[in-house]
């Protein structure tokens, strides 16, 4: 195979094409449910909405939650979950991003397929948009006497949907059960074990907690990965979720040898290829989005050119 391969194409699908046993770590970031996995999605319907959340479609307007959508999820999941264990070897990572509303299913599914769930990392950071909005101007919709409505307008001033600001992403740290011992699984499949050798902050041991912002003299010396320059995304490149690769370095790093091989089902635009091709692994990305495909192609052979 070649030491970078990206493919266009169902991960579902493509999974069951890696043969069982072989990849040291999954590293991925996969649809939410909240940007619709039905296949009437697109990227455009997303760059359109004026947040992710206005993307689906099956919920009344201006009530984007509904129970299900966890449910349905950890349904989805699940297969996913299932198909990852078969091409992991004995001791391989499971590392997978959540939405934090999710991640209970995320987890509860890679549990039920036969994974150890060893750890969660916690990505902190300090920008993002408050999501909680008013149900003032569904009032007048109401058949509330008028002394009601003019009591509820008043409180409405104050209390909005049950959501707060969201400044953290869940990552989950889950692991094929080992064959033997730890020690004995590291030393025949060399996988299974944390290189602690790699740092964050200020040459600090590695933490369940990680920060790509800077917030304060102690956080930062203790959880700060820097985040990298704007370059890094690509003037090109519209995803609405691109992750730091140098946070994605640092988990590939930190379970993983040089020249392991790592997969990502939900590629997106290839952060996770281009990280694998700075620490020298192996690598195989899937995106079923042609758009997305193309950008993660183009960023990688920007990348690729740097180094030849």
């Amino acid at each position: 195979m070649k030491d970078i391969e990206l493919i266009l194409g169902d991960a579902l699908v493509w999974l069951e094409k890696i043969p069982e046993n072989t990849v040291d770590l999954v590293l991925t970031d996969p649809p939410y449910f909240l940007d619709k996995l039905d296949d009437k999605w697109s990227h455009e319907e997303v760059l359109r909405a004026k947040s992710s959340v206005g993307t689906v479609k099956y919920l009344p307007v201006g009530m984007k939650f509904s129970p299900e959508q966890a449910v349905e999820f950890g349904k989805w999941f699940s297969s996913v979950a299932y198909k990852v264990f078969r091409i992991l070897k004995p001791g391989g990572w499971f590392l997978s991003f959540s939405h934090p509303r999710l991640f209970h299913r995320l987890v509860c599914s890679t549990e039920d397929a036969g994974f150890w769930v060893r750890d969660i990392f916690l990505w902190i950071y300090t920008q993002n948009q408050p999501k909680a909005f008013s149900l003032e101007h569904f009032l007048d919709r109401t058949a509330f006497p008028p002394e009601v409505k003019e009591k509820l307008r008043e409180e409405l001033r104050a209390y909005k949907v049950p959501k707060v600001k969201s400044n953290y992403e869940p990552i989950m740290v889950a692991q094929k059960p080992p064959e033997g011992t730890l020690l004995e699984n590291f030393a025949k499949y060399g996988v299974g074990l944390f290189n602690v050798k790699i740092k964050q902050g200020k040459g600090m041991f590695p933490s369940n907690i990680i920060t790509t912002d800077s917030i304060d003299e102690v956080m930062d010396r203790y959880f700060l990965i820097e985040k990298p320059d704007r370059k890094e995304k690509g003037a090109f490149n519209d995803h609405p979720s691109v992750k730091p690769i140098k946070l994605l370095r640092f988990l590939i790093e930190l379970t993983t040898k040089e020249k392991a091989l790592v997969v990502d089902p939900f590629m997106g635009s290839g952060s996770t290829a281009i990280a694998c091709k700075e620490t020298g692994r192996r690598f195989i990305g899937i995106e079923i989005n042609k758009h997305y495909y193309e950008i993660a192609t183009r960023r990688l052979k920007e990348k690729v050119s740097l180094f030849e």
